[in-house]
């Protein structure tokens, strides 16, 4: 055991880093541990841990269905959700209704 009470500041600062440090290393080694077993847990069952992690999450998210399109520019289209592009915008400030916008 470190007798701490006979060390100096600086000395106990150094010490604190090391352990940091040192935490850090064993932190890193155990989710490297854990990645490894996990890979080879999926292996044994004919998968890859990527190909798991996609199924459970529904692989690729999907923007959603565009329920407005620009006129003037079919290829540009809205959800409806976030942030509404700049031709809608205009639309809108021009007094346009946005359901003219509408597919």
């Amino acid at each position: 055991m470190i007798d701490l009470s006979g060390m100096s500041r600086e000395e106990l600062t150094a010490l604190k880093k090391n352990v940091e440090k040192a935490l850090d290393t064993v932190e890193t080694r155990r989710r490297a541990e854990a990645l490894k077993a996990a890979e080879d847990a999926a292996r044994e069952f004919g998968f890859s841990l990527t190909e798991l992690n996609a199924s459970t999450t529904g692989g690729k998210k999907t923007k959603g269905v565009a329920k407005f399109v620009n006129p003037e520019d079919p290829s540009q289209t809205w959800t409806g959700r976030g942030r509404k592009p700049k031709w809608v915008i205009e639309h809108l400030d021009n007094g346009k209704p946005l359901e003219d916008l509408e597919l």
